[in-house]
């Protein structure tokens, strides 16, 4: 490989060679959901019409998701038919959607699936909707969370997560499969799961046995604000989410699904489409009808509107007075459009989560946000070069001597202090005696090589003990006269066991020095050939055909640079087709010359605010 292409992309994005996927789109189809309130309105043919004008004059639609039933809602069977004509005589691929919930603004109230009423309920809902359509989606209420004397008599002395998994397994088969094939047995059935993807097995979503019994999956891949939202989640996960599920049911994924829900600003809404297109989603699916219809806010503008990003808000902003979200999800849309052709196959650093498993939970996505490229498995990865395992692994009753084989084949592995503490009693000391001591460190400031990095702020970590010589401490995290690992390595074998300390706070670890950050992705990413450099918030995405996207969500510009072990000699810039030569870092040898780091070779990419780079490494 000789040549790295760059190229920062925005509107004016090199439309490229590829073969068309679809009828609107080059890379994937877009899709829009409607929710069985707006499907009752179209017995309204002024209303449907009206309203499908705004949104096809704004927004390319390949398929319609038409729900049957949400709040005990059922559409009447003749809307029902008659949306279904209009929307295929509009050149539309229809399907039908499903939602089961009782009273979604309570808490999100779903059925209750040990009570008999509730089951027969479920079972007509489903059999209505296949005689109508020969594809029906789940929305992701397909749980429950009922806690009624019926459903606590019948748990007995289970877990909440064993009985609502299996009683949820079960009614996928006996309530949704079985009657569905059995009213239309050409009929596919496709479960969608939500973003909460660490919690599910507590509420009966059961990804072991689940994916294999159904048509189809498909990933809710929504971010919204990681602040201002309720879940908080990191943007990262509209990525990972997908890459997860893709890895559950390969081939079966159809798509991601975005609602406009908490964006905050257009740029937010749009890193969730193109993250998920990132992850190689073949469908993007619009939640809903309902919202492509809201209009367009000047609070959403953000700061850095008259700046020039990947989102281009000088092309955006000049709309008409009655332009919708539509608009702003077909602007967004054809960016990623323009490029997502150019990438490979995703690639990134395994972490293993177990079936059913939680523990620091959704901590691989910070891990994403400060620039670790991941792909998280449900088996157990024993030959890749490094392998990420988060207190999640425990739930697997033979991590440890997975953990010791991988060593002994000359495979390292990374563990975090969360696993390390759910493993003190279960043989990890058999591999390297280190302890989570359950104390505290209050550290500011980090030591690499025996200098001193001033940190931002104080942050809280575990004190983490090991034997002097046995382990040793390549980040040391130091409070006012005392020192901790944040990074430790033992050698075991012919390969090295990694801790990596989380601080209390996750988001912490946006805090961290640059140089300190360095070390720990470089260590994240042996045998890629590549790491990020730079600041926090900043994610790297890997492809198999030598592509890497780098996407920053800093609401400043930064400048970080592609590491590189093997020497590159140039860099292209895409739009300006200006040719840069790479730098050079010659290696550093410490004490005994000892290399401490070999010769690298970087390039910079320079990202406005929330915006990404494209690179091809040839």
């Amino acid at each position: 490989m000789n040549r790295i292409v760059l190229g920062l992309l925005c509107s004016s994005f090199l439309l490229l060679n590829i073969t068309l996927f679809s009828q609107n789109y080059k890379n994937f189809k877009v899709s829009v959901y409607t929710r069985a309130y707006e499907v009752q309105k179209m017995e309204d043919p002024e209303w449907l019409n009206s309203t499908w004008a705004t949104i096809s004059s704004q927004l390319k639609v390949d398929k319609i998701y038409l729900e049957t039933h949400r709040d005990l809602l059922i559409v009447d069977a003749r809307t029902l038919t008659n949306a279904i004509e209009f929307f295929r005589n509009e050149g539309l691929e229809v399907a039908s959607g499903i939602t089961y919930t009782i009273d979604e603004s309570n808490l999100f109230e779903t059925f209750c699936f040990t009570n008999p009423e509730h089951r027969q309920k479920v079972q007509e809902i489903m059999e209505y909707s296949a005689k109508h359509f020969d594809e029906v989606i789940l929305d992701d209420f397909f749980f429950t969370s009922c806690k009624c004397k019926l459903c606590v008599e019948a748990k007995g002395d289970m877990g909440w997560a064993e009985y609502r998994t299996q009683l949820m397994t079960k009614a996928s088969t006996e309530l949704i499969l079985n009657p569905a094939k059995a009213i239309n047995p050409n009929v596919r059935v496709v479960i969608k799961y939500p973003n909460w993807y660490d919690h599910f097995h507590e509420l009966g979503f059961d990804l072991e046995y689940q994916p294999a019994l159904y048509d189809g999956v498909y990933t809710g891949t929504e971010t919204r604000d990681a602040v201002l939202s309720n879940q908080h989640l990191q943007p990262y996960l509209s990525y990972l989410i997908f890459r997860y599920f893709n890895n559950l049911a390969p081939s079966k994924n159809g798509g991601g699904w975005v609602d406009t829900g908490g964006m905050r600003f257009y740029d937010r809404y749009a890193e969730q489409l193109w993250l998920t297109i990132l992850a190689k989603a073949p469908e993007m699916t619009l939640f809903d009808y309902r919202q492509m219809l809201y209009p367009l806010r000047d609070e959403w503008q953000p700061e850095w509107k008259d700046q020039v990003t990947n989102f281009n808000y000088q092309d955006f902003l000049p709309h008409p007075d009655d332009a919708t979200m539509a608009l702003t999800a077909s602007h967004s849309l054809r960016i990623i459009d323009g490029i997502v052709g150019e990438l490979g196959n995703p690639l990134g650093v395994k972490s293993y989560k177990p079936y059913h498993s939680d523990g620091e939970d959704f901590l691989q996505n910070y891990l994403g946000m400060i620039g670790i490229p991941l792909d998280i498995v449900p088996e157990f990865p024993m030959d890749d070069g490094m392998v990420i395992l988060t207190e999640q692994a425990a739930k697997d009753p033979d991590i440890v001597k997975k953990i010791e084989k991988r060593l002994l084949n000359g495979k390292d592995v990374m563990i975090t202090s969360g696993l390390l503490n759910a493993l003190q009693d279960r043989g990890i000391r058999s591999i390297v005696n280190l302890s989570d001591t359950s104390r505290k460190a209050s550290v500011s400031n980090f030591m690499i090589n025996r200098r001193i990095i001033e940190g931002e702020e104080s942050m809280l970590i575990p004190q983490i003990n090991y034997f002097t010589n046995d382990s040793w401490e390549i980040i040391s995290a130091m409070d006012d006269r005392l020192g901790w690992p944040l990074l430790h390595m033992a050698r075991v074998a012919n390969a090295t066991l990694y801790l990596l300390t989380i601080p209390e706070n996750f988001t912490d670890l946006y805090k961290l020095p640059v140089e300190v950050l360095d070390r720990i992705r470089e260590t994240a990413c042996k045998g890629m050939g590549v790491n990020l450099s730079g600041p926090s918030m900043v994610s790297l995405f890997t492809y198999d055909n030598g592509t890497m996207v780098v996407h920053s969500f800093n609401d400043s510009p930064v400048e970080v640079d592609l590491v590189f072990t093997e020497q590159k000699t140039t860099v292209t810039n895409l739009l300006t087709g200006e040719r840069i030569e790479a730098n050079v870092i010659p290696e550093v040898k410490g004490w005994g010359s000892r290399v401490l780091s070999p010769t690298k070779y970087t390039c910079r990419v320079k990202l406005p605010a929330r915006s990404f780079g494209v690179v091809r490494v040839e």
